[in-house]
């Protein structure tokens, strides 16, 4: 979407709205044009607030008024913080937010530099996903057996976690009308980006009792909804309920240790790259724009073998 142009912004009066009229051109911009998340928005605009907020104590009004020297101060007060310490990961995705909306500015005109565009994020340490073995996810899939219809749900619900590594949001936003054919589920992800997952024999098979064996049950106790995935009440499962789910599942088995709605994901992503499977075919499973995100799953499967080998080789060691 195209913003006010340098004029008409700076026709605005008073000493926050030139920065926030601008800051509102560009949510605008990276929710339609680019189609982001709408937590993914919010969080954009929580960061240009705190950013604002320093500019105008700078005494800042205008967006060409900004220097390089601001930026550095902002990125200096995120460091600088003792009332609400920041994480790394925090910090550099505030300062990319800021980044974000100088290169912003300058496409559309509105300044002439771009002020940010030297500013450097600190260097986050790279976390691996957590993913748990075959056998422990086989534990907590099995805890989820018995023919009560609020058995065969979390049986269908985490069957199809684990099969296509979909997220907890789209797990519990899918319609019956997203299961195509049995074995292809039509999933949308960030920014409403579809992409369409094949659905393995043990999903398909909790998939198809709990259709017909609890879901009309439970479609009865609230009003009509075309949700694949119903509570106790008939209402769509929340994500709340789905790690809820989860968590007495993982208790059940006794696995003993913790494990999220993502540890699914981790998992499916981690199992198939052990299996053999492409990193770009597990990018496109996985609705990763780019590879270099999927390929942090490579280096827990090259972690793993480095185990393996170390243990196992005579001349290893």
């Amino acid at each position: 979407m195209a913003v006010a142009s340098t004029g008409s912004l700076g026709q605005m009066t008073g000493q926050s709205i030139v920065l926030a009229v601008a800051i509102d051109r560009y949510l605008r911009h990276v929710a339609i044009e680019r189609g982001l998340s709408d937590n993914t928005v919010q969080a954009y605009r929580r960061d240009l607030a705190s950013y604002a907020e320093l500019l105008a104590l700078r005494g800042v009004t205008d967006p060409g008024a900004i220097t390089d020297v601001d930026v550095s101060a902002f990125a200096r007060e995120l460091r600088l913080r003792t009332d609400r310490p920041l994480a790394a990961s925090s910090m550099t995705r505030m300062l990319s937010s800021v980044r974000g909306w100088h290169r912003f500015l300058l496409d559309e005109g509105i300044v002439a530099v771009d002020v940010a565009a030297q500013s450097k994020p600190p260097k986050l340490t790279m976390r691996l996903p957590k993913a748990i073995s075959i056998e422990q996810m086989a534990s907590v899939l099995a805890a989820t057996d018995g023919d009560d219809i609020q058995s065969l749900r979390d049986k269908a619900l985490l069957e199809l976690l684990y099969a296509t590594g979909a997220r907890v949001s789209e797990a519990v936003a899918l319609n019956v009308d997203d299961m195509i054919d049995g074995d292809i589920v039509r999933l949308f992800g960030k920014g409403s980006k579809q992409r369409i997952v094949p659905v393995g024999s043990f999903a398909r098979a909790a998939i198809e009792n709990y259709l017909v064996r609890a879901r009309p049950a439970l479609s009865l106790r609230g009003t009509s909804t075309p949700a694949l995935f119903l509570g106790i009440r008939g209402h769509r499962v929340s994500r709340q309920n789905a790690w809820l789910i989860i968590r007495a599942a993982a208790d059940r088995a006794k696995l003993g240790i913790e494990i999220s709605p993502h540890t699914f994901r981790h998992s499916f992503a981690t199992h198939l790259l052990e299996g053999g499977a492409d990193v770009r075919v597990v990018q496109e499973l996985l609705g990763h724009s780019s590879v270099a995100t999927t390929q942090i799953y490579t280096m827990v499967t090259a972690d793993t073998l480095r185990d393996m080998y170390t243990t196992a080789h005579p001349r290893a060691r």
